[in-house]
Order: structure tokens, then C-alpha cells, then sequence
């Protein structure tokens, strides 16, 4: 009987054992897998940055439901952003409309690499001006006023070095021989304008925007130049569009009014490669937070839902397109 009682007693034990591990099991099972993606943005001081840290912190608020830790790095903008992401060192990245076409499609940068067809859009965020201040000291009233000036035309890798030669070469400029170029990172530009290093930058960023505050701000005086001779620009290139620059947000500007230019969008791009539960999780968090997202900087107050869906020349990863079918959006 003793015998009998103790073969019973650890048949219960190893019984309970298993239906403990069988638990465990299904527990594991039931909690999101953890996976980490980086966000790649551009220069601190642009919209970009600020952006990338929004997306960020509405998905990490829900790593309990997805597992998903995003983190945020600045890098040297557009191109570098579609490399990286290419590469795989990058799952997410911020890229202006244009550069996502020429990506795609295999031109410009990408001539030599060939058409980057895995590249896939997300969705777009926020409208871009493409922004010439300049010192008021500099004599450059109008466009063609930079010819033989020192202008910074931004670093090689950012999206903005692309537009101002785009736009010199819309107004006959030649950017190697007509102007003094310096490929200087965004965020360095206001101070050595204001130093007396360069006459003018350009800058395709929204608006407001921290660098032209502090360029706007200093002891030597500036203002925004006009760019309005677009039109064969605007049929030749699709993913431009007119805009204009808020000089109410810039009130130690020497402006008068508001300055008409043209501008590109920002668009979140990621790879084919990436899960589709990822990209669904991040597309599903902002667009379900759509209002509060609208809050985050001032370039988002023109943000719709519908026409975060434009300017996206890559074809839409199968994530986001999930959302937007269950969202009546597509």
C-alpha cells in the first residue's frame, strides 16, 4: 500500500510538472516577440529628428502589445536614409518625396546602383519648402543674386544638395563654377552664416524649423529668397509642388511677407524585407493617434490622414497597406 501510494504521488508530481511546463509554454507563446528597428532621421535641429522620436515613443508606449522597441538616430538625410534601409542597417527611414522616386526608379544618386525595387513607402508626413536665407549684407536680393556668393548647398547624402542644384539649374546656375559651394550639415549652416563664413544656405525642411530661428535671430540680419522661376521645374519633376515660406514664424526675419518657393514631402520608406506585423504596428499607431500626432510640431497642423497617403512614389509596403484597407483609407 506504502509502495502504491508513493508511485502515486509521483506520477501527480510529474503530472503537475508537466501541465506547469505546457503553461509556461503557452505563455511564451501568447507574449510579443521582441524585435528592435531603428528610425533614421537627419540633423537635429530639421523636422525629421523630432519626428522620428514621435513615431518612436507611440510605438515603445505599446511594447507590451507588440514587442516592438524603436529607437531614433540622426544621420545625413535622404540618401544616406535609402542606403542604410537598402543595406539593412536601417528597418525605418525619413526621406524626402524626391529622393524616394530617384531611389526607386534608379536615377540620380542611385544611376550607377540601379533601381532600388525593394524599397517600400510607409507613408508621407509632412510638407517641405525648399529655403534660401541669406544675410542681408550679402547683396543677394533675388535668385539669381548668388551667382559668385559662398552658399551652402547642404552635405553630400541630403536631400537638400539635390534640390539646390535642381533649382540652379532651373535658373541657368552652374553650381561647380557659378557659386562658391559649401557642403556644410544643416544643423552648422545658421552659425556660420551668422559668423560671416557663408552668405546664404539652402535648407529643404518644414516649417517652423530651429535653424532658421537661430540664423533669423543673431546680430547679422537675414531674409528669405524668393524662388518663383519654377514652372519647367514643376512639369519636369513630379514630386515638386509650390509652396511658401511662414514668415510670421521668423520675426527677426527681414521680410516683409510670406515667401513663395516650392517644396517636396517627407516620407516614412522601409524595406521590402521588413515583417509586415512591424510596419502594420507602427502605421496603426500613428494614424490611430492621428490628433495628437498633429501635435507634436507645428509642420504636422497641415496633416490629413488622406494626404498622408501622397508624394509616394514607392509602391506602399504590405503593413501600411493592411491598415489603410482596414481603415477604409485604400
Amino acid at each position: 500500500m506504502k509502495k502504491f501510494l508513493t508511485i502515486s504521488v509521483l506520477l501527480l508530481i510529474s503530472a503537475s510538472m508537466i501541465f506547469a511546463a505546457g503553461q509556461g509554454e503557452g505563455d511564451a507563446s501568447a507574449a510579443p516577440k521582441r524585435t528592435f528597428v531603428t528610425i533614421g532621421t537627419g540633423g537635429v535641429t530639421g523636422v525629421y529628428y523630432p519626428t522620428g522620436g514621435a513615431i518612436s515613443k507611440m510605438v515603445n508606449q505599446n511594447f507590451d502589445t507588440y514587442g516592438i522597441k524603436a529607437t531614433v538616430e540622426s544621420t545625413a538625410g535622404s540618401v544616406f536614409n535609402v542606403n542604410a534601409i537598402m543595406a539593412g542597417d536601417l528597418e525605418f527611414g525619413i526621406v524626402q518625396s524626391d529622393r524616394q522616386y530617384q531611389a526607386y526608379n534608379g536615377t540620380a544618386d542611385w544611376a550607377d546602383a540601379g533601381a532600388q525595387d525593394k524599397l517600400r513607402a510607409v507613408f508621407s508626413i509632412h510638407p517641405e519648402s525648399v529655403t534660401l536665407l541669406a544675410a542681408d549684407d550679402s547683396g543677394i536680393e533675388t535668385f539669381e543674386d548668388i551667382k559668385g556668393k559662398i552658399i551652402n548647398i547642404g552635405n553630400p547624402g541630403s536631400g537638400q544638395r539635390g534640390n539646390a542644384i535642381d533649382v540652379m539649374e532651373a535658373y541657368g546656375i552652374n553650381w561647380e563654377t557659378d557659386i562658391k559651394a559649401e557642403s556644410l550639415k544643416a544643423s552648422e549652416a545658421a552659425k556660420m552664416l551668422q559668423d560671416g563664413r557663408i552668405d546664404a544656405y539652402f535648407y529643404t525642411v518644414g516649417h517652423p524649423n530651429g535653424s532658421f530661428k537661430e540664423a533669423t535671430s543673431g546680430k547679422r540680419k537675414a531674409h528669405f529668397v524668393p524662388i518663383t522661376a519654377i514652372d519647367g521645374l514643376l512639369s519636369q519633376f513630379p514630386y515638386y509642388a509650390a509652396s511658401y515660406i511662414p514668415v510670421s514664424e521668423y520675426p527677426g526675419a527681414t521680410n516683409s511677407g510670406n515667401v513663395d518657393t516650392f517644396g517636396v514631402k517627407a516620407t516614412l520608406c522601409t524595406s521590402a524585407d521588413v515583417p509586415d506585423e512591424i510596419v502594420y504596428a507602427i502605421t496603426k499607431e500613428v494614424f490611430e493617434n492621428f490628433e495628437d500626432f498633429k501635435k507634436l510640431h507645428p509642420a504636422y497642423a497641415v496633416l490629413t490622414k488622406e494626404s498622408m497617403l501622397t508624394g509616394l512614389s514607392a509602391p506602399i509596403h504590405d503593413g501600411a497597406m493592411k491598415y489603410f484597407k482596414e481603415a477604409g483609407l485604400k
